[in-house]
């Protein structure tokens, strides 16, 4: 199935069924939003599927022209916003520009960090930035949503509460970041609210290319109508989304609507391009000596996107512009 979440006035709008050709939409009657379908699951989920059927054959009298600007977030706001760094060559990039080393343990401990889950942004939307100097950049990611997962859950049954994928970008403020993490807290300022896929869809959408927990299709990135990246999702993630979700249950139950995302999409690969500005300006840096690629700053567009096998859109397309804040904010001192 593919759902999406369109805007009727409420926080959480009105869960739709969009065709598998994003051609047509229409009102899930058994549900008025998709936190409710995550709640009731395995009562409600074949009867959406038998009506996304109907609507995928033409027979939905109440479908309607599918229109992503009517589009909030899959889910506007989450009871959980997770996100792993399953990219070694993310977590090598980044922390370069830090200038911190790799963790001792990466490669058997995953990295994840509780966000704000509280607003997701709509696909088609403006990213207010107050001040260029915090360092605006994008992260493409791929994420999934759940159904309620137990405690000390092990990956195996961590795969069977995934119920459905969705990209996120998530905006990072690199200049905020660093002084941030120094304090030993984590990060609050330098990650703002994300942003979302139009759609968000069952595994079985994205055919064989859904499999070990990872999905293996390439995310497109274009930087103002210029792409700028196009990287397997599913070939440089060293831990699937099983094994994200059993790290984050160590300790607590996860409750249906959480969002666990798997990190900036990266590759090694040279010729693929990168999904986060943060890698390009460390792979000029390490071979022309400088940086040349700016952070984001009012203008600058997005877009972010995946296209399965035969060129169709899997989750629709986010696309953002960069605007000024209207209510400016000046960067706090340096002991703020």
């Amino acid at each position: 199935m593919k759902l999406a979440t369109y805007d009727n006035g409420a926080r959480d709008g009105c869960l739709m069924l969009v065709s598998r050709d994003l051609t047509r939409a229409c009102a899930a009657g058994i549900v008025p939003t998709l936190q409710a379908a995550l709640d009731h699951w395995d009562e409600v989920a074949p009867v959406l599927e038998a009506d996304y059927r109907a609507l995928n054959r033409g027979e939905c009298d109440e479908s309607r022209p599918f229109d992503p600007v009517h589009c909030l977030a899959p889910l506007p706001r989450a009871y959980q916003w997770a996100d792993g760094s399953a990219y070694p060559h993310h977590v090598e990039s980044v922390r370069r520009a830090r200038g911190v080393p790799m963790p001792e343990r990466y490669y058997d401990d995953p990295l994840l960090y509780q966000g704000g889950s509280d607003c997701f942004l709509p696909p088609l939307s403006v990213l207010e930035l107050a001040d260029p100097a915090w360092g605006l950049d994008f992260e493409a990611e791929v994420a999934v949503i759940t159904s309620d997962v137990a405690q000390g859950a092990d990956p195996a049954h961590c795969a069977q509460a995934i119920r459905l994928l969705m990209l996120v970008n998530d905006w990072s403020l690199r200049e905020l970041i660093p002084a941030e993490l120094a304090k030993g807290f984590g990060f609050f300022q330098g990650k703002p609210a994300c942003s979302a896929s139009p759609l968000a869809v069952t595994p079985d959408e994205a055919g064989a290319a859904w499999r070990d927990g990872r999905l293996h299709l390439p995310m497109q990135v274009e930087l103002n109508g210029q792409r700028f990246g196009h990287v397997d999702a599913g070939a440089g993630m060293h831990f699937p989304f099983p094994r994200l979700l059993a790290h984050a249950a160590r300790t607590r139950r996860l409750s249906a609507g959480t969002v666990l995302g798997g990190g900036s999409v990266s590759s090694p690969e040279s010729g693929s391009g990168e999904c986060c500005l943060i890698e390009r300006r460390m792979r000029e840096l390490m071979e022309q000596g400088a940086v040349l690629t700016p952070y984001l700053r009012p203008g600058d567009r997005i877009r972010i996107e995946m296209l399965d096998a035969g060129g169709g859109s899997v989750f629709g397309a986010m696309e953002q512009l960069v605007v000024a804040s209207r209510g400016a904010v000046k960067s706090p001192p340096a002991n703020y």
